[in-house]
């Protein structure tokens, strides 16, 4: 089963699974799902009301754990670990896992230095086994390991839940790429018509040949017997 559709059955579980409960009673679905070794997207979760609900309440910390998995990174949990609950491994690799992907999206050439700062790795054996077993095998990313040079290339790279705000620039980047796209595609077609004319030149071009070596052909099967006949005389 492709990591999309083992994610949309995942997701429905755990919405439904929120709508049916308020309060404190979110927080071991919450954890559960910031668990899942199949789920890396939450914003749907985030979006059931009685999640929303959570806002400013005391058990509003279930609320920040979500969105710490919705969209942020292992740095951004140390940065806020005295107000935040103590992660369990699970969740811990996890949200490692979520920060390759969030480093991913705005550079396809990543470091080992930046990988292993922002991964709290302290060698390049552990993080290379950890790109390899816990990323690319889980199908969250795809790329080439560079231990010459050290860095990972990355060449696909699962998509994570949109911040806040960031719609509006996603939809302006993929205007822009439609529009580089349409202009791409006239230069393209106006490619293939030049080629075609030119095509269509040396069809013209060659019969005009042809026709030619045709006329000299005609012209010397007709003057050939006359240039004979007059070589013939010489001779004799």
């Amino acid at each position: 089963m492709e990591i999309e559709e083992k994610q949309a059955e995942l997701i429905d579980q755990f919405v439904k699974q929120a709508s049916a409960q308020k309060g404190s009673a979110l927080g071991p679905i919450i954890d559960e799902a910031t668990s899942h070794p199949s789920l890396f997207a939450f914003s749907e979760i985030l979006a059931v009301p009685t999640v929303a609900e959570l806002e400013g309440t005391d058990n509003s910390v279930h609320l920040e754990v979500l969105r710490l998995f919705a969209h942020g990174t292992w740095s951004d949990y140390k940065r806020n670990s005295g107000r935040l609950p103590q992660l369990v491994p699970d969740q811990v690799l996890k949200l490692k896992q979520l920060t390759v992907l969030a480093l991913a999206e705005t550079n396809k050439v990543l470091s080992y230095g930046k990988l292993m700062l922002e991964l709290d790795v302290t060698n390049i054996r552990q993080l290379e086994d950890f790109l390899i077993n816990d990323c690319m095998y889980a199908g969250l990313v795809r790329g080439k390991l560079d231990q010459l040079r050290r860095y990972f290339e990355v060449q696909f790279a699962a998509g994570r839940d949109l911040r806040p705000g960031q719609l509006g620039s996603m939809i302006q980047t993929l205007s822009n790429w439609l529009a580089t796209s349409e202009n791409l595609l006239i230069t393209i077609q106006e490619k293939i018509k030049w080629v075609d004319n030119m095509s269509e030149l040396d069809k013209k071009h060659r019969k005009e040949l042809e026709d030619r070596v045709m006329e000299v052909k005609k012209s010397v099967a007709i003057k050939l017997p006359y240039i004979i006949t007059e070589v013939t005389l010489q001779l004799f």
